[in-house]
């Protein structure tokens, strides 16, 4: 068992595996800690699936090709990728128009990870309290990311690593047929698991007074 600070400090975006097998009794346990997450007014909308079907999984990697070829642009282009504020320089229809193959790199290994589990959220259960403002909701994610964000740290605490991706949401009506998720049910995440090729110990983030400040966001920094 792992101390809890440890854990935060060294959760990391892991895409590599080893071909070592996970046990369904360490996913159990995972989603069994997990659980525990906060959600709004406890409606517990969150549904997982455990996806073990090679044919569905290798399924989901054309889903993603639009969406990861447009984000690889952006980026190539020195622009924050699927960026809701400011507008987009790239041709975005012609990358859809084109039907190469997947190029974005991990996605591939993603669907071949020991574990893939697919997290959706009930949008008819959940709180969005922005759901009239003039921007993109985020709001509805304080009832399911907790939970993902507890699935991560329980895989590290039980010595696993896995990732956050959020491509899937991009064909999300597509990915509902594939998998008989419901219409209403967002597909918020997919995660895959297993015993990482290297465990990194030293993560790289902003110091606290870099982004905390008092008052106003243009206060001065929380310093102590």
């Amino acid at each position: 068992m792992m101390e809890l600070y440890e854990v935060m400090r060294t959760t990391f975006a892991c895409r590599n595996w080893t071909d070592e097998p996970v046990l369904d009794q360490t996913v159990h346990r995972i989603l069994d800690n997990a659980r525990f997450a906060p959600n709004g007014g406890n409606r517990q909308g969150q549904h997982v699936i455990v996806l073990r079907d090679r044919e569905l999984r290798e399924a989901l990697v054309p889903l993603v090709r639009e969406g990861t070829a447009i984000y690889q642009a952006q980026v190539a282009a020195g622009e924050a990728p699927w960026n809701s504020i400011v507008a987009t320089s790239i041709d975005e229809q012609a990358i859809r128009a084109d039907d190469g193959p997947v190029t974005f790199p991990g996605v591939h290994e993603m669907v071949e990870a020991p574990v893939v589990l697919v997290v959706t959220v009930d949008l008819a259960v959940v709180a969005s309290f922005d759901k009239y403002l003039n921007r993109v909701g985020v709001i509805s994610g304080a009832s399911i990311y907790p939970l993902v964000w507890n699935i991560l740290l329980a895989a590290r605490n039980e010595g696993l690593g896995g990732v956050l991706t959020t491509y899937l949401a991009e064909k999300e009506s597509e990915v509902q047929s594939l998998l008989g998720i419901p219409e209403h049910h967002a597909v918020a995440a997919m995660l895959p698991l297993g015993v990482p090729v290297k465990q990194l110990t030293k993560l790289r983030r902003k110091p606290v007074e870099d982004f905390v400040t008092i008052d106003r966001f243009d206060g001065p920094a929380f310093v102590v």
